[in-house]
């Protein structure tokens, strides 16, 4: 079965840097699973799925625009230390959640001051040109209740 819109797919991956740094791997673990078309994955590498089969293996070098996009420096921005009360102590490269105006966002810890924080919003591989070594486990039809949700059920139905 070829991999199209609506099919869900199962996947391992080993995801490396331009410098050649591995950043994570699927291979300890479940393959990952995802319903192809609906936008679940990064652009660039469900585009380079589009047409393999159970069995296929492959590497694809992503580039920023069609990964996670290009780092945005206005999303850098400097937070009143007051809004990470609760917290017991920032470093920097530390993820935290904020709470805003439009709901939850991660953020990464730039710079930690007295009085401020600054942080980054962007997500931490935009800008990056990543690579994915691909080998595909598994292709099946998605159910008709996965299609309306826009996501893979996984092993044993609903996890969410």
């Amino acid at each position: 079965m070829k991999i199209e819109n609506k099919k869900i797919v199962s996947f391992h991956y080993t995801l490396s840097n331009a410098e050649g740094e591995q950043i994570e791997s699927s291979r300890e673990r479940q393959p990952m699973e995802y319903l192809h078309g609906a936008g679940n994955i990064i652009p660039g590498l469900e585009k380079a799925m589009a047409g393999k089969t159970t069995g296929d293996c492959f590497e694809i070098t992503v580039e920023p625009a069609e990964a996670y996009g290009e780092h945005n420096e206005e999303g850098v921005q400097r937070i009143p230390a007051k809004h990470f009360k609760g917290t017991d102590r920032l470093e920097v490269g530390q993820t935290a959640v904020l709470n805003t105006q439009q709901g939850q966002v991660q953020v990464t810890i730039v710079k930690v001051g007295r009085f401020n924080v600054d942080v980054d919003r962007n997500h931490p591989l935009a800008g990056q040109t990543l690579t994915f070594d691909v080998e595909i486990t598994d292709v099946r039809d998605a159910s008709a209740e996965e299609i309306s949700h826009g996501h893979s059920h996984g092993p044993g139905g609903t996890h969410h």
